[in-house]
C-alpha cells in the first residue's frame, strides 16, 4: 500500500452527487421535488437507498445528467461501485430494473486473505442482464474492469457510473471505514455530553453505544444513527436503565423506536427542561417522518469527519494514514478517472444525511465545504496504479 498524495472526491466525481435528501450538490439537476411526481413518489416522503421509489428518482436524475454533459448519447448500461451486498446490492438492482438497463456491479470488502471474486448471475423484470462481482479487496477492481470487459460490457458514454461515498471512494470498507465509525461515535459522544453536562458520565454511554450499535438491535433502532443518539441520551438522563431496555427489546416488549419515543413523551415532564426541548424537536421531527431527526447529532457528525480528513503530514506512514484520516480509495478513483476518460457519466450516491456532510451557513461562510470538496490522502495498492500522479494529484 502507498500514498498517492491529496485529492478530492470532488477530482473524479465532481457535484453529481445526492446525499440522503436527495438534493443534487449540482444546481443544475432537478431536485427530489421536480421528478417526484414522474417518479412517483407521494409527497412527504423522501425515499431511502434501498427502496424501489429512491432508484426511480435516481434514474430521472442520471439522465438529466447526462443531458447536460452528453446530450446526443442516451444511457444504456449501468455500472455500479459500492460496499455492501445488501444495501449497494438493493440499490443496483432497483436502478438497473427502473431504467431497464443491464448492469454490472463491483461490490468490495477488503480481507486479509485475498480469495477469488464471486460472480452472482441475475436477470431484472425488464428481461435485463444483471451481474454481481464481489471481491474482497479493492484492488480487484481492475479484475472487475476486465471481466467487464470479457463480457463486451462497453464503458462509455451510453453508461452510467454510480459510485457510492462512504466507505467505497472514502474510507473503503475493510480498509479504512473504522476512522468513519470513529468519526460518528465521537460526534454522538459530544452531542450527548454536551446536553448531559455534569451529568454526563462517558463509560456508561461507551458502554450503551456499543450494546445497542449490534445488529440484533437493529429492529429496535432501525440502524439509524440518530435513534441510537437519542436513546443514548435518554438512557444517560437516567429515565431508562440499559439493562431494562435490553431485556424489553430482546422480549419484544419494545419493538421499535417509534415506541420508544411516544413512551419518552409520556414521561417528558420527569426530563431536565434542557433536555425536554430537544426531545420535542426530535419527536416532531420522527412524526413528520424525517429519518434525520437529531440535527445536533448530525452537524457535529459533518464536524467530526472534517477533522479526520487531510489531518496528517505528506510524510505520514501508510499505516497512521489509514489507523487517524478518512483517505481516498485510490483504485475506486483510478477506475472513475478512467471511464470518466471513456465519456462515462459519473454520479454519487451517499445514504449519509445532508446535515453530515454540507456544511451549516455559518460553518460555510468561515470556508468550510461539503466533504466530497475536502482535500485528503489517497491510499491504494502500490502495484496496480494506472493513473499519472503528477497529472491528477493537486
Amino acid at each position: 500500500m502507498k500514498s498517492y498524495g491529496r485529492t478530492s472526491v470532488h477530482e473524479f466525481l465532481g457535484d453529481f452527487i445526492v446525499y440522503r435528501n436527495l438534493m443534487p450538490l449540482d444546481a443544475r439537476l432537478p431536485t427530489l421535488e421536480d421528478v417526484r411526481e414522474q417518479a412517483g413518489v407521494p409527497q412527504g416522503i423522501t425515499p431511502r437507498k434501498s427502496q424501489p421509489a429512491y432508484a426511480r428518482v435516481i434514474v430521472e436524475l442520471l439522465r438529466a445528467a447526462r443531458r447536460i454533459d452528453a446530450p446526443r448519447a442516451a444511457l444504456q448500461r449501468l455500472i455500479y461501485v459500492g460496499d455492501t451486498r445488501m444495501n449497494d446490492g438493493t440499490a443496483f438492482a432497483n436502478i438497473a430494473q427502473a431504467a431497464g438497463w443491464p448492469g454490472m456491479a463491483f461490490i468490495a470488502s477488503e480481507k486479509d486473505d485475498p480469495q477469488p471474486p464471486e460472480i452472482v448471475e441475475q436477470v431484472n423484470h425488464a428481461d435485463c442482464p444483471l451481474s454481481l462481482y464481489l471481491a474482497n479487496r479493492w484492488a480487484a477492481i481492475q479484475d472487475f474492469e476486465r471481466f467487464c470487459d470479457d463480457r463486451g460490457f462497453a464503458i462509455d458514454k451510453e453508461t452510467a457510473v454510480i459510485v457510492d461515498l462512504d466507505k467505497t471512494a472514502l474510507g473503503a470498507r475493510g480498509r479504512n471505514d473504522h476512522v468513519i465509525n470513529q468519526a460518528r461515535v465521537e460526534a454522538v459522544r459530544r452531542t450527548v455530553g454536551a446536553l448531559l453536562g455534569d451529568e454526563f458520565d462517558p463509560r456508561a454511554f461507551q458502554a450503551a453505544y456499543d450494546a445497542l450499535n449490534q445488529s440484533a438491535f437493529h429492529p429496535f433502532t432501525a440502524d439509524n444513527q440518530d435513534y441510537l443518539a437519542y436513546v443514548c441520551l435518554i438512557l444517560g438522563s437516567g429515565l431508562y436503565d440499559l439493562k431494562v431496555l435490553m431485556d424489553r427489546v430482546r422480549d419484544e416488549r419494545m419493538t421499535s423506536f417509534e415506541q420508544f419515543i411516544e413512551e419518552v413523551d409520556e414521561q417528558a415532564s420527569d426530563l431536565p427542561a434542557s433536555l425536554w426541548e430537544i426531545h420535542q424537536r426530535i419527536y416532531r421531527r420522527v412524526e413528520a417522518g424525517d429519518p434525520t431527526p437529531f440535527k445536533a447529532f448530525r452537524y457535529n457528525e459533518y464536524q467530526a469527519t472534517v477533522e479526520r480528513m487531510g489531518r496528517l503530514d505528506d510524510a505520514a506512514s501508510v499505516e497512521d494514514l489509514l489507523a487517524k484520516e478518512i483517505v481516498i480509495t485510490q483504485e475506486v478513483r483510478e477506475a472513475a478517472l478512467r471511464w470518466k476518460a471513456r465519456g462515462a457519466l459519473l454520479f454519487a450516491l451517499s445514504d449519509k444525511p445532508d446535515e453530515a456532510s454540507i456544511p451549516t451557513p455559518a460553518l460555510a461562510s468561515e470556508g468550510f465545504q461539503s466533504i466530497h470538496r475536502i482535500e485528503t490522502h489517497a491510499v491504494g495498492d502500490d502495484e496496480t496504479s494506472t493513473v499519472d500522479v503528477e497529472e491528477s494529484i493537486r
